[in-house]
């Protein structure tokens, strides 16, 4: 049996492979992977509310397979087989969620982390370890909603910002670069974006540093759009 606080509280049948333990594993999977689940689908990201319970429950079978399997000695099975299967298929699909926009964004990091790390906590939960699952819950939730603000705050307040960029003409670049230096900014790469090859528009990815000093009191977002309305520019968004 784990050595749990909660199994502790509960009794010896929460430590081990029984319907009771397997129905109040399930329950509480079920209700993190919503909680996480939802909190991802708010900030409308492709793997969401179910995603999160069927690749829960999976991972959690599989822990408690694997529990079942070590626990019991005429099996003789003393690697946790199904949880080992679960983690590579789980790092194939998170994998593959991560994506380059047409914007040169990487799309779907953070998503892909957290169902890495839902995994992980469910086949944790499902050997038994009630309380590290649900204190490892609680800090990547809490990791989610708090420090996206402040890694937010953090990028605003930074001299360097990257924005997506649309011209009339690829013509028109040496008239932007040059307004952008006179505006206060040193442009540190641009890149022409092939995505939008036969779109007629001139397509790039800027990266900018801000050298005047009074720029710096403003945000990326004021900068952005004090650069939108140059005649040049078709469309312009910052990226991050």
């Amino acid at each position: 049996m784990p050595n749990d606080y909660i199994v502790f509280l509960l009794g010896e049948w929460a430590g081990q492979v029984n319907i009771g333990s397997i129905a109040l594993k399930t329950a509480l999977i079920v209700i993190m992977s919503v909680v996480l689940g939802c909190e991802r689908s708010r900030n409308r990201h492709a793997a969401g509310l179910r995603t999160f319970i069927v690749l829960s429950i999976a991972s959690l079978y599989a822990g408690i397979g694997d529990l079942y399997f070590i626990t019991n000695p005429d099996l003789k099975v003393g690697f946790p087989i199904l949880s080992a299967a679960v983690f590579i298929g789980i790092s194939i699909i998170t994998a593959n969620t991560i994506i380059f926009s047409s914007k040169n964004q990487i799309m779907g990091l953070t998503t892909s982390v957290s169902m890495w790390a839902m995994s992980i906590l469910s086949s944790v939960l499902g050997f038994g370890l009630y309380t590290a699952a649900l204190i490892g819950f609680i800090v990547l939730l809490v990791g989610l909603l708090a420090f996206s603000k402040m890694e937010k705050y953090i990028k605003d307040k930074s001299n360097h910002f990257e924005i997506h960029l649309e011209l009339q003409s690829r013509g028109s670049i040496r008239e932007f670069v040059t307004a952008a230096r006179e505006f206060g900014l040193t442009v540190d790469n641009l890149e022409l974006n092939p995505a939008y090859a036969n779109s007629g528009l001139s397509v790039y990815t800027v990266k900018f540093t801000i050298v005047k000093k009074e720029l710096r009191k403003k945000s990326h977002s004021d900068i952005v759009e004090a650069l939108s309305v140059l005649d040049c520019v078709y469309y312009i968004e910052q990226i991050g």
